[in-house]
């Protein structure tokens, strides 16, 4: 017989329209689960409703259609989420999700206004800062219009990515160095000069200083009031008086044949801001110094000098030493070395904000020709520079020896003048080390020890000059 509520049913398999599955009629799990699923449909046609935490759970009864809170089979879509489901959302909790939303969103827009605002104000102080220190820098326009009218006479570069900078300190008594001595009406010598020769490779740079009573042959040039002087034979730091800068540059060319490509002048003003802008540099001395003159009193030994005491210290002559212009000459190219070392090895190439006084220092009493007349030409000639090895940053003086017409006076030596001369102007090395071990090697060669078995083999046909000086390296407290 067959039932009008259906087909017959079979005893291995529940009935289809009270198992569980899904609305697509994939059936469920068959056996002891099965049964139990059961027992709780038949508990579900009493209640009405099943319970939403129970797997397999009945459908409605025969023939029913299941309602709109029917659970969904485990094995089909998701149940709908319900108020007792933890971690669920519910319609509540939407209201305090929104303002959150909005608080964050809030928050992210001042954050990125205030960032915002930020680079611009950096923006606004870089640029300042560019044009503070691009306008502290003196422009030589007269100085590179008297040598445009003398460029035939000047030598030809030789080797075009090598630089030779020529670098004068000016002993002007005028305005604010008026303390320093007495201001005769404005006019100034050089002080120090040094030659400083960048190789192209840019892995070594040597310091040449030129004594101002070296004498020489000073071309005639135009004075500061137009007049022309005659060619003389005179002292090296006549030139600067009587010509300025391009009378100085056009000595110095016409002494080694080097072209020079740039030049600096800075005064003593300059020289004292750099090393307060460091912090100071370290020195060591043998024996106290109390040099009226220079304004200087030191102890003995090791100690850090300020801007004021390091001027002192590299223009006293008459209590240190001998009382020569020679050893003033060593203990400047000692303490420009040192000056190198701790701006090197204190990062303040590397670092802007340590930099920044240093170049504002350097800037206010710096003078230049047109090709560095702008901090970006500064910058790039800085950055080449720090990365050169303390070891190849050398000093050294012009081989010179007393003046056979007055011992007050220096005259150069031949050949090893012209010989270094040539080793510049061609971008080739040269040797560096102190005297005393230069000394040593003179007298071992002229005795015929040079400390090698006699089948070492021949020397190289082309050995590198060797001068007496220092290196940026060097420690002034192991001397």
């Amino acid at each position: 017989m067959t039932d009008s509520a259906g087909p017959p049913s079979d005893p291995d398999r529940p009935d289809e329209d009270a198992a569980p599955g899904s609305e697509d009629g994939t059936p469920q799990e068959e056996g002891p689960a099965a049964t139990e699923a059961g027992k709780a449909a038949e508990t579900g046609k009493a209640t009405g409703a099943g319970k939403a935490d129970e797997p397999g759970r009945a459908g409605a009864a025969d023939g029913d259609p299941a309602g709109p809170e029917a659970p969904q089979p485990a094995s089909g879509p998701a149940p709908e989420p319900s108020a007792d489901t933890p971690g669920v959302q519910t319609w509540a909790d939407q209201p305090k999700d929104g303002i959150l939303a909005a608080r964050k969103s809030h928050w992210l827009r001042w954050t990125a206004l205030a960032a915002s605002f930020l680079v611009l104000i950096a923006a606004g102080v870089g640029w300042w800062m560019y044009k503070k220190l691009d306008g502290n820098i003196t422009t030589d326009t007269s100085a590179a219009a008297e040598l445009k009218a003398y460029e035939k006479e000047r030598p030809t570069p030789v080797v075009m990515d090598a630089q030779n900078i020529l670098l004068i300190g000016s002993d002007s008594r005028a305005g604010d160095n008026r303390k320093y001595g007495r201001d005769d009406g404005g006019s100034q010598r050089s002080d120090t000069t040094i030659l400083l020769h960048l190789a192209a490779d840019r892995k070594s740079a040597t310091a040449v200083s030129i004594p101002r009573d070296l004498m020489v042959e000073i071309p005639g040039c135009r004075t500061a009031d137009g007049k022309k002087t005659r060619e003389r034979f005179t002292q090296f730091n006549s030139a600067f008086e009587l010509g300025g800068t391009a009378c100085t540059i056009r000595t110095v060319e016409r002494m080694t044949g080097i072209r020079v490509d740039h030049h600096m002048v800075v005064d003593f003003n300059g020289f004292k801001d750099m090393v307060d802008a460091v912090d100071g540099v370290e020195i060591c001395l043998s024996e106290p110094i109390n040099d009226k003159d220079a304004h200087l009193e030191l102890p003995a030994g090791r100690q850090t000098l300020n801007g004021e005491e390091a001027l002192g210290y590299v223009r006293a002559r008459k209590s240190l030493g001998n009382g020569s212009d020679t050893e003033r000459m060593e203990r400047q190219q000692q303490f420009l070395g040192a000056l190198v070392n701790k701006m090197q090895s204190n990062g303040v190439l590397l670092n802007p904000t340590r930099l920044y006084p240093v170049l504002d220092a350097a800037t206010k009493s710096l003078t230049t020709d047109p090709g560095l007349a702008s901090l970006r030409d500064l910058y790039d000639l800085v950055r080449g520079m720090r990365d050169v090895p303390t070891e190849q940053v050398q000093f050294l003086t012009v081989p010179r020896q007393p003046y056979r017409n007055d011992p007050n006076r220096d005259e150069l030596v031949e050949p090893d003048a012209g010989d270094l001369f040539k080793q510049l102007r061609e971008d080739k090395p040269v040797a560096v080390v102190p005297a005393d071990e230069l000394e040593e090697a003179e007298r071992d060669q002229e005795s015929g020890r040079d400390g090698k078995p006699d089948d070492a083999g021949s020397e190289s046909p082309t050995p590198t000059p060797t001068y007496s000086g220092s290196s940026a390296a060097d420690d002034l407290c192991k001397q």
